[in-house]
C-alpha cells in the first residue's frame, strides 16, 4: 500500500517556503498530490485560477525535480473531506496523510465533517514561524479521533502576506514574480517592473 500526502494550499502567492515544504514531502511519501484551494475561513485577493497557475510554476521549478510530486487541480475543494473522497477515487489502495500548516490547527475543529475526515486520513502539521504548536491545541483534535504528527521541518520565515504587503521579490521564485507582473496581480500594474533586467537590457 502506497503512502500519499495531500497538500492543498490557499497561498496567495505561493512562496519559496511552500517550495521547501513540497521538496521535503516528496522525500517522505511515495506520492504527493498538490493543488491550490479556497479556504472558506480566509478572504482572497486573487482568483483561484491565478493561485493555481502560480503553484504549478512553483512545482515546475523545483530542482532537482521529483516525479512523485503531482499537480492535481481536480482535487481542489473548499472542503478537505470532498478532496479526500476525490483522492480515494484516484488512489484505490493508499494510506493518506493530510498536510496542513500550524496556522490552521485552531480552525480544524470547525471543518466540514471533520470527524469523518479524521477517519480517512492522518494529519501532518508543518510548523510555521509565528504559529507555535501547543499540546493543548492538538488534544481536542485527538479526542475527535485525529492521528496527528508534527513535521520535522524548520520552515523558512517567509509568508505570502510578506509578499503582498512589501512586494519583496525574494519571497517568490522568478517565474512567479514574472507571472504576478504580467497578470497585474497585487496592484503591481502601476509599479516599477518586478523583473530584474538582464545586463543586456533584454
Amino acid at each position: 500500500m502506497i503512502t500519499v500526502a495531500l497538500f492543498g494550499t490557499s497561498a496567495d502567492p505561493p512562496t519559496l517556503a511552500h517550495q521547501q515544504i513540497l521538496s521535503w514531502l516528496a522525500q517522505q511519501f511515495d506520492q504527493v498530490g498538490v493543488w491550490a484551494s479556497d479556504n472558506p475561513f480566509k478572504s482572497h485577493q486573487t482568483e483561484l485560477e491565478h493561485r493555481s497557475a502560480m503553484l504549478q510554476l512553483l512545482i515546475q521549478e523545483i530542482d532537482p525535480p521529483h516525479d512523485n510530486l503531482l499537480f492535481l487541480p481536480e482535487l481542489s475543494s473548499p472542503r478537505a473531506f470532498i478532496t479526500v473522497k476525490r483522492a480515494q477515487q484516484r488512489w484505490k489502495d493508499a494510506k493518506f496523510t493530510l498536510v496542513i500548516g500550524s496556522d490552521l490547527v485552531g480552525q480544524l475543529s470547525r471543518w466540514y465533517r471533520v470527524e469523518d475526515l479524521f477517519r480517512q486520513v492522518k494529519l501532518l502539521v508543518v510548523p510555521r514561524p509565528g504559529y507555535p504548536i501547543q499540546p493543548a491545541d492538538l488534544s481536542p483534535l485527538q479526542q475527535m479521533g485525529a492521528t496527528v504528527a508534527i513535521a520535522d521541518l524548520e520552515g523558512l520565515t517567509l509568508s505570502s502576506t510578506t509578499y503582498r504587503e512589501r512586494k519583496d521579490p525574494s519571497v517568490v521564485i522568478p517565474p512567479i514574480e514574472e507571472y504576478i507582473h504580467r497578470e497585474h496581480l497585487y496592484e503591481c500594474q502601476d509599479e516599477k517592473s518586478l523583473v530584474t533586467p538582464s545586463p543586456s537590457g533584454h
